[in-house]
């Protein structure tokens, strides 16, 4: 009797034994997996916050370029036409300081993605050229240059436009 009270308490010990580590091992596990999907999540969180960051900045400053651009046309339409090309230099300092800070952000953009949200971030900052080229017409007395000038706004804020809904899908 004594002979199987032992393998029966060896084989109960046993048994403990084993069930416990089985315990173990599947609580260790499940820790990972909760440590592992709470990290991913985190992660997910800053990328996220990043990208909205960056596309809020892009979007506000694509503002403040456009008004730039409406204190040109403002020169444009209000000044005398002896103190214009002086009203006009005044302001393409302004102009391609407000296109480089877009052009960083543009950059910023590239680097946080997604391609679709990049790829419309570079229309954006590539809808500023015919402003461009048209301010520069216009300081030479071109007189195609003014209506050139406006006519650039349409894209500008369709592009903008584009670039907003590409944010947002990327949100």
């Amino acid at each position: 009797m004594a002979d199987s009270t032992f393998w029966i308490a060896a084989l109960t010990g046993g048994t403990a034994v084993v069930a416990s580590w089985v315990t173990s091992r599947g609580n260790t596990r499940a820790a990972r997996i909760q440590a592992d999907t709470a990290a991913r999540a985190q992660q997910s969180e800053r990328r996220r916050e990043s990208r909205r960051t960056a596309y809020l900045d892009l979007i506000e400053h694509a503002h403040q370029t456009v008004e730039v651009y409406w204190e040109i046309s403002a020169a444009q339409r209000t000044a005398h036409a002896e103190h214009r090309p002086a009203a006009l230099d005044a302001l393409v300092e302004r102009e391609l300081e407000a296109y480089g800070k877009l052009r960083r952000r543009v950059r910023v953009v590239e680097l946080e993605g997604p391609p679709a949200a990049a790829t419309a971030a570079n229309a954006l900052q590539k809808a500023t050229g015919p402003f461009h080229r048209a301010l520069r017409d216009m300081r030479s007395d071109n007189p195609e240059a003014v209506s050139r000038f406006e006519a650039a706004y349409r894209p500008f804020w369709a592009a903008l436009t584009d670039f907003i809904d590409a944010a947002r899908d990327a949100l």
